[in-house]
């Protein structure tokens, strides 16, 4: 369980998930994600799934603390998260991806720092933390990244990309997100230190997954996260 400092007020978490075609990894990771000793709502997107996600989530919408809402195309996880964030009602939102590269026991770990007051916005840092299966360009890639966030926003951070960003929901509503796909990272990050946040960073573990596992994000969207944090700082 978190601990909590006397006279600090209990905070609510809520937990958006991005989902598109999960129907092997999604019960497992709901079933991780409410053993999580929190108060917690869980934000369920499903971003047009065909492959039997859908009767999943008909299911969980009926479960308590749970509501679930569907796109009715796919429009992207960065358009998910954004319906989810319209909807989360905790005092702290957190992303969680709809499968098991990340452990949903670190939640507790990475929402630690906001619950004590000592920052706004944390991410779970996969390069503090322990990574298992990541292929050499994917670590460069994220490196670059890292770099650039921190040449251009003027704060050293070790992962970007990182699935588990949390926010002090007060925070997260004051950027005007435009985002559909997965540039939602790289927008977030650089509206959100170009507000003055410090970000804190918590290690957490990674054990990656391949396309042919269901992986979605590709170079593609590299190039896109790299013009995206050009962009912002124009």
């Amino acid at each position: 369980m978190v601990s909590i400092s006397k006279g600090m007020l209990p905070m609510k978490v809520s937990i958006i998930m991005p989902i598109y075609n999960e129907v092997e990894l999604l019960p497992t990771v709901l079933e991780h994600v409410r053993a999580i000793p929190l108060e917690k709502e869980l934000v369920l997107v499903d971003d047009r799934s065909t492959d039997g996600t859908v009767e999943i989530l008909r299911a969980e919408a009926q479960k308590p603390d749970t509501r679930v809402f569907y796109h009715d195309r796919n429009q992207g996880k960065g358009a998910a998260i954004r319906t989810g964030l319209r909807h989360a009602t905790g005092d702290i939102v957190i992303i969680q991806d709809a499968d098991m590269e990340y452990d949903p026991s670190d939640i507790v770990s990475v929402v630690q720092p906001i619950i004590e007051g000592r920052t706004r916005v944390a991410y779970g840092s996969r390069f503090r933390g322990t990574i298992i299966g990541m292929k050499l360009p994917n670590r460069v890639a994220n490196y670059i990244l890292a770099w650039l966030v921190t040449i251009l926003y003027g704060q050293r951070i070790t992962d970007e990309a990182t699935a588990y960003k949390a926010f002090r929901r007060e925070v997260i509503e004051k950027i005007n997100l435009t985002c559909k796909r997965f540039e939602f990272c790289p927008e977030v990050t650089a509206k959100v230190l170009r507000l003055g946040e410090r970000i804190v960073e918590v290690p957490v573990k990674y054990r990656a997954r391949d396309f042919e596992a269901g992986k979605k994000i590709g170079w593609r969207d590299f190039f896109v996260a790299v013009w995206t944090l050009l962009k912002n700082r124009l």
